[in-house]
């Protein structure tokens, strides 16, 4: 079954990253799959930084997901918490390299380190 499909690929994805993405769309707000993989991540125990995902729309409300996201955890680091969100339009480009920036800063306080010899790569466990 396909909701069954989805979920396995969340729990594996959060089993084998390092720093995971949790990328919301400001206009649609945090849906059951956003919770789910959410829940994924914090069970293997991975830190996350959250993209919120077309500012550019009319309607986002990138503080509302960032209160909606309070209530599963992760608090903001400008509300006094220790997760980095970053709103960005992944459409336009805009803030792309300030996500690129939060990844490296949680992996650089997380002391991750890579083969500089091999290519880096990076997995979607689930894209619209």
């Amino acid at each position: 079954n396909a909701e069954y499909m989805g979920t396995a690929m969340r729990a594996r994805g959060a089993k084998v990253t390092d720093v995971a993405i949790l990328v919301v769309a400001a206009d649609d707000g945090v849906m059951p799959q956003t919770v789910e993989a959410l829940n994924h991540a914090q069970a293997a125990n991975v830190p996350i930084v959250v993209a919120v995902n077309k500012i550019d729309k009319e309607g986002a409300s990138p503080d509302k997901i960032r209160g909606q996201l309070t209530e599963y955890g992760l608090i903001p680091e400008e509300y006094g918490g220790d997760t980095m969100f970053v709103d960005v339009s992944a459409r336009n480009g805009t803030n792309i390299d300030e996500l690129l920036e939060a990844v490296t800063l949680t992996a650089d306080v997380l002391e991750l380190t890579a083969n500089p010899n091999k290519e880096a790569r990076g997995v979607a466990i689930e894209a619209n």
